[in-house]
């Protein structure tokens, strides 16, 4: 019986335009640890469709179609999403990122909710926001937590 979310695929996969998503996968692939897993190329050379392995989920790109309304950040002016990834070891995968051509746009620091947490941005305008959880809290604690750092930033 074939199933109705493929085997090695979860209900929420995201898909990102990205602007020379050759060079991208590469990118991803020295900053997150990514495998690939597979590539289709258009006829003119560029990539249709890829899909990469980073943990225990799948990130779809492609590079930019004239036909499809998904759009590279670049087009976009900025980006309208975020993509949230758990690492073993956020501080340890935020220098990956700058090694591998990434810039820092939030510092990794230790957040109210109980993760240790930052975001940097991929050299193609998507923004990652990678965290290690570190603490486990109960809703009450986090809305407490919440407060009190809201009350401090004024």
């Amino acid at each position: 019986m074939t199933k109705a979310i493929p085997e090695g695929y979860h209900a929420l996969t995201p898909s990102l335009a990205v602007e020379n998503a050759a060079e991208a996968i590469e990118f991803y692939k020295r900053a997150f640890g990514a495998k690939e897993r597979m590539r289709m190329s258009t006829p003119m050379g560029t990539i249709g469709h890829a899909e990469l392995q980073i943990g225990d989920s799948v990130l779809m790109l492609a590079d930019p179609m004239p036909q499809s309304t998904v759009k590279p950040p670049k087009d976009l002016g900025g980006t309208s999403v975020g993509i949230f990834l758990y690492v073993e070891d956020v501080d340890e995968v935020a220098q990956q990122v700058v090694d591998a051509g990434g810039t820092v746009t939030m510092p990794v620091e230790d957040q109210f909710w109980g993760d240790r947490f930052g975001v940097v941005a991929d050299p193609y305008g998507h923004q990652w926001q990678i965290a290690t959880h570190k603490e486990d809290l109960s809703p009450e604690e986090i809305r407490v937590r919440g407060e009190k750092a809201m009350a401090a930033m004024g």
